[in-house]
């Protein structure tokens, strides 16, 4: 299982981490969101983004375009449909089918933007305060908030920095020499190719799937290894 060996300390970190964001955001929020039921279908969403954040931190579905993108977007299309008044099991399907396409196409897919398309047809007449601004408060504050304190967390852990592009300048900068042929099989072109070919969102960046050859290489050749290291 993917994870499953990670150690305590990274799991105890990923734990923390996630408690204290959902604690920020519900904080912050309170002073938003009125309706007391509005702010607990919020913490629903927003647990399940803390999930991907701080557990999987550079995992392409937690970046901060596809947290903050995820959310105001599926907020927006679940807004727009509760407007039309249909019946709320018509709307909740339809609100999240349109979620999933535009955040498909918007290329910032995030499996919590699905509950957050669905807050306003479960709300009810509390969401006709809010209107449009539900998108912004607190749906797009409490997405910019778990966003901002997944970088301050995961600051000070070189091993997870956050987002994704801010531990590649890590990793570059701690390279001291060439690491060499080290694809001796397997072509860049080979693997994006490949990925093409599954037509189905992969919940891995190419650099990571690269990194994993590499180090099953150097597994598998011990001979590559010594050369690379």
């Amino acid at each position: 299982m993917i994870g499953g060996n990670t150690t305590h300390k990274e799991k105890l970190v990923s734990g923390l981490g996630g408690a204290l964001s959902i604690f920020l955001v519900f904080w912050v929020t309170g002073f938003v969101a009125d309706a007391a039921n509005m702010r607990v279908l919020l913490m629903a969403s927003m647990g399940a983004t803390a999930v991907l954040i701080f557990a999987a931190p550079h995992g392409p579905l937690s970046q901060p375009w596809n947290v903050i993108g995820g959310h105001t977007v599926s907020a927006a299309i679940g807004i727009s449909v509760h407007k039309l008044g249909i019946d709320p099991l018509i709307a909740g399907a339809i609100a999240v089918g349109l979620a999933i396409t535009a955040i498909y196409y918007l290329q910032c897919l995030h499996p919590p933007g699905g509950a957050t398309a669905l807050i306003p047809i479960l709300s009810g007449s509390a969401i006709n305060g809010y209107g449009y601004w539900f998108v912004l408060f607190p749906a797009g504050l409490g997405a910019l908030l778990m966003v901002l304190s997944a970088v301050a967390y995961n600051y000070p852990f070189p091993w997870r920095r956050y987002p994704l592009s801010v531990q590649r300048m890590v990793a570059v900068k701690s390279e001291t020499k060439p690491l060499g042929p080290a694809y001796p099989d397997i072509t860049h072109a080979d693997l994006v190719a490949a990925l093409s070919e599954i037509d189905t969102f992969i919940d891995v960046s190419e650099e990571d799937l690269l990194r994993i050859y590499e180090l099953a290489c150097r597994r598998r050749h011990p001979a590559l290894s010594v050369e690379l290291v």
